[in-house]
């Protein structure tokens, strides 16, 4: 990882402060030697991250994949509670989940961090977040950046982006072209917002209600903030694992534009979704946004996404192996909806019913 920057004494007036880097980087060498592939080549302080190539050799026909993305305004919430080894969950979960979906396996990741004045122990549980983000999805945190911009950030200001690479055979490719009429949507709970959506939800339940990040809420079980910074769910190893045991055609990764726009972007033109709202009750948090701020419920599914971080398109007869498969990961399935030949909206999703309760 290569977070030096160069400087002198002047540098440090201006506001950078190196030394301050250099000790950042000791903190977190520990987490990211944990986040290490056999494949990975060399350690820390290398201008490049170094990944050994060599291992996709088994391929016959391998496809590199790649996935770039941020957290959001998920990132003040993190700032206002003084809580940063969660966000790297955030950030991880964000772009290999988006490679999964094809079926490609995680190789390693790179991060960016930007931030006002580095505080060498933020960095590191930022880092340590990212790197145990990583062992979870199974790749190697190979290298980043770490980035001082006083006078464009304030002091306890940050943002964080990264970048993965995967691979998958070329006849294993997950996408549209493989559903069929008759498959089912295995839908897989979210851990709860993840990281879409904080715009709305912030303005809803911060600004508009005027509640404070500390305050109890009964129906949370908890404080706000905790809910608000609970971490993205990491699917690659569930999914990949579900890819190989059933005849899975495609998955969506639920993120920004909620459950209906992402699931229609592994739809064929000629066939459409119908998913039942009443399969599933979203988790408290997002009922407390709809009430609160008097959203829509259009609004709400097309901004948050509502329960579900990531569905499947599978034949029926794989439903019941994949839902027992996915709760040994941890996580909770069902049967959501299904797939059906169209002449007037292809391409399409359609949700039906409500949720309990709403």
């Amino acid at each position: 990882m290569n977070d030096a920057v160069p400087g002198s004494n002047a540098y440090a007036e201006a506001g950078v402060d190196i030394h301050a880097a250099d000790r950042a980087i000791e903190l977190m060498k520990g987490s990211i030697e944990r986040a290490r592939r056999p494949e990975m080549i060399g350690g820390l302080g290398g201008f490049a991250g170094l990944f050994d190539a060599s291992a996709l050799t088994k391929y016959t026909r391998p496809l590199l994949a790649t996935s770039t993305d941020g957290v959001g305004t998920k990132v003040a919430i993190a700032q206002a509670m003084d809580v940063h080894d969660t966000i790297g969950y955030d950030l991880v979960g964000m772009v290999v989940d988006d490679l999964v979906v094809c079926g490609a396996e995680p190789l390693f990741m790179t991060d960016y961090i930007a931030t006002g004045k580095v505080v060498p122990e933020r960095i590191a549980a930022i880092v340590k977040g990212i790197a145990d983000a990583c062992v979870e999805a199974g790749c190697a945190l190979v290298g980043g950046e770490t980035a001082e911009h006083p006078g464009l950030l304030g002091p306890d200001e940050y943002d964080v982006a990264g970048a993965t690479t995967g691979v998958v055979e070329a006849d294993r490719l997950l996408g549209p072209g493989r559903v069929r009429p008759g498959d089912v949507v295995v839908a897989m709970a979210a851990s709860g917002l993840h990281s879409n959506g904080y715009s709305l939800v912030r303005h809803v339940l911060l600004e508009k209600a005027g509640w404070a990040l500390d305050r109890n809420v009964p129906e949370l079980g908890g404080p706000l903030g905790e809910e608000l910074l609970t971490p993205t769910r990491i699917y690659a190893k569930a999914c990949l694992a579900l890819a190989d045991a059933t005849a899975t055609h495609a998955m969506s990764h639920v993120t920004g534009g909620g459950l209906a726009a992402n699931l229609e972007r592994v739809m064929p033109l000629e066939l459409t979704a119908t998913l039942d709202r009443t399969t599933w009750t979203p988790q408290p948090i997002f009922d407390l946004v709809r009430r609160v701020g008097d959203v829509s419920q259009p609004d709400l599914e097309m901004t948050l996404n509502c329960g579900v971080g990531m569905v499947a398109l599978m034949p029926a007869a794989d439903v019941d192996a994949a839902v027992a498969l996915l709760d040994g990961f941890g996580i909770r399935a069902w049967a959501a909806g299904e797939v059906s030949s169209s002449d007037t909206d292809g391409g399409r999703v359609r949700l039906t019913g409500q949720h309990p309760g709403w």
